[in-house]
């Protein structure tokens, strides 16, 4: 971590955590002066009963000024440009003048987009972004006017609290990255009782894809105090909860602690944004092969790690560190031990830790290589031919 360099660090978002909190949601929107707020989920979820769930909250609350107008389930994997603009039409629909976004990143990124499109008058998201990556900054970008509570169903992406949106963009093929102030939702609403269903694999996927989150803020080269403080605190409990909600999924205490976890890792990945090469890799082989995002990085954390010797050296005892172990020995020797625990890891939660059954070939290193050089996050550091070698044929 530098202590001289210039950085800034915002966390925007209001954070309600208790098993339970959902029954504030009402209220929470009538204070922000929301009148008719449309609920965005997902099919699953729907099927689950988590969205009845929040309906409930609000038939119950008859006094409130703040009334469900209409609930949009139909948001897509990888939140599909084609999804959000969908979810957009119905947002007008129903004439709603605040957003309630419940479920894993996918749908909590959508809603970033409707609340975007909507700022800005748009029916088609990707015109608004036009290539890879968009990046908006305050004083130019300012707040929407749009209530919005975001509530993560699955400890992961931490999307509920991050000013970053990431969609598919079926026409191209690729995953585009939006970047604004007062993207995030303006509270967050941190309920372990939503993950209590949640399966193992999920869970696993998840709680991997937050830990990558936090290793990343912790090797990245504009790491601050502030970053370094959810880093390290974040991987810390997710070390400590993963295993525990992967043995006993009715584990709430784990359960919230993992949603915690999860929105600090996310803070502190977005506070100290740079070179991310797993992530660069995650988007690349998620974009090509629909490897969801969790699943991809499961896999990839170590085997980046490795195949990236030169990117992680000198950062052997931070990482060490964020993982709770020894940080006696050589930088190289901390840096094995950090692999060889990441896979040890994996085993331990029965993570993914290939891309078989999703048909990654050798045969197709060609496209990869084009896909992992031309994602927007190869722009803060450029993975070597020889490191996408060796990823690839670690993936196969």
């Amino acid at each position: 971590m530098s202590s001289s360099h210039y950085y800034q660090y915002n966390m925007r978002s209001t954070i309600h955590c208790a098993a339970g909190s959902v029954i504030r949601i009402p209220a929470l929107f009538e204070g922000m002066g929301a009148k008719r707020v449309v609920l965005f989920s997902d099919i699953g979820l729907e099927q689950a009963g988590i969205v009845d769930q929040i309906k409930a909250v609000f038939a119950s609350c008859s006094s409130n000024k703040a009334v469900l107008v209409g609930v949009y389930t139909g948001i897509s994997q990888d939140a599909a440009c084609q999804s959000v603009n969908a979810a957009t039409a119905y947002a007008r629909s129903v004439a709603a003048d605040a957003i309630l976004a419940v479920g894993g990143g996918s749908v909590l990124d959508a809603s970033k987009g409707v609340k975007y499109s909507l700022q800005h008058g748009a029916t088609d998201i990707a015109d608004l972004l036009q290539s890879g990556i968009k990046i908006d900054a305050w004083p130019s970008c300012q707040h929407s006017g749009i209530p919005h509570i975001g509530v993560p169903t699955t400890a992961g992406t931490g999307a509920e609290v991050s000013p970053v949106a990431v969609f598919y963009n079926e026409m191209l093929g690729i995953k585009t990255n939006l970047v604004a102030p007062f993207l995030e939702p303006d509270m967050a609403v941190l309920d372990g009782n939503l993950c209590l269903g949640l399966p193992g694999f999920l869970t696993a996927a998840t709680g991997m894809d937050a830990l990558t989150h936090a290793l990343e803020a912790v090797a990245s080269p504009a790491a601050n105090a502030m970053t370094d403080a959810h880093a390290f605190h974040a991987a810390h409990m997710i070390v400590e909860n993963l295993p525990k909600v992967i043995d006993n999924g009715k584990d709430v205490v784990a359960r919230s602690s993992m949603l915690q976890a999860s929105s600090l890792a996310i803070d502190a990945f977005g506070g100290s944004l740079n070179a991310i090469p797993i992530h660069n890799c995650a988007h690349a082989f998620g974009g090509m092969f629909h490897i969801p995002h969790g699943d991809a990085n499961a896999a990839l954390l170590p085997i980046v790690m490795e195949a990236c010797p030169e990117f992680y050296a000198g950062k052997g005892q931070r990482l060490a560190k964020a993982l709770n172990l020894s940080q006696t020995g050589s930088d190289q020797e901390l840096l094995d031990n950090c692999i060889k625990f990441l896979k040890d890891f994996q085993q331990r939660i029965a993570c993914t830790t290939n891309f078989k059954r999703w048909e990654v070939n050798q045969d197709k290193q060609d496209a990869i290589y084009h896909a992992i050089a031309s994602d927007p996050a190869a722009m803060f550091y450029s993975i070597s031919p020889a490191a996408m070698t060796k990823i690839v044929q670690a993936v196969c």
